[in-house]
């Protein structure tokens, strides 16, 4: 356990990825009742544990394909030999730029321009240009910088900087464009044109999830 003070403009999933913890974790271990509320100035106590990275709080606790036990919760490697504690510096800068386009376009409200938020992200964080909607991007990313990987939403929403696709939303808009975001690695919440915080497959069809490829 260790200690950090709040600097201005700092939030607690930003933290969580810096210091390769989950948004919950830091919250009960500071006994914070509004995640999204923090004070610069005050202490957070940091803890590094491994026992709740990919807890989905059921029997599989992230194990995914060809596992033969449970893992405990460790970071899951497979297909995409990714985890929480272990993305890649491009997949953090991605989840950064990310929240940044989102922030400046619709922030907690969504724009209808999800493919606009995510292109600019990508633009920003890895210097290429994708264009398409919300369910024409999967078909536009090149396959030299991103792989598909075949994971549920709940073990990617833990990882920073992954790129989640649609086909079909329940809106009228997203029945034909889909829906696409970029994960925020806090366990819930994603980014495009605003920050949804509590990302779900409600309403929703057709999820594909792409990896950057380093």
């Amino acid at each position: 356990m260790s200690n950090y003070r709040i600097r201005p403009g700092d939030t607690l999933s930003a933290l969580a990825q810096r210091f390769g913890t989950t948004v919950s974790k830091l919250a009960k271990d500071n006994n914070i009742s509004n995640p999204d509320l923090i004070f610069s100035g005050n202490t957070l106590k940091i803890g590094h544990s491994g026992t709740d990275s990919f807890d989905s709080g059921g029997g599989r606790q992230g194990v995914r394909g060809g596992g033969t036990g449970n893992t405990g919760g460790v970071d899951v490697g497979g297909p995409t030999g990714a985890g929480p504690s272990n993305a890649s510096a491009t997949m953090r800068r991605l989840a950064e730029a990310g929240r940044a386009a989102a922030m400046g376009m619709g922030g907690y409200n969504s724009q209808g321009l999800c493919a606009t938020g995510v292109s600019r992200a990508i633009r920003n964080a890895m210097g290429i240009g994708v264009s398409g909607n919300g369910n024409q991007i999967d078909n536009n990313l090149p396959r030299d910088k991103f792989k598909q990987v075949d994971m549920t939403l709940e073990e990617a929403l833990k990882i920073p900087g992954l790129i989640l696709t649609w086909e079909r939303t329940s809106s009228a808009a997203g029945s034909i464009y889909g829906h696409t975001a970029i994960t925020s690695g806090d366990g819930h919440s994603s980014a495009s044109d605003f920050i949804e915080r509590n990302t779900t497959n409600n309403g929703r069809t057709g999820l594909k999830i792409f990896m950057p490829i380093n």
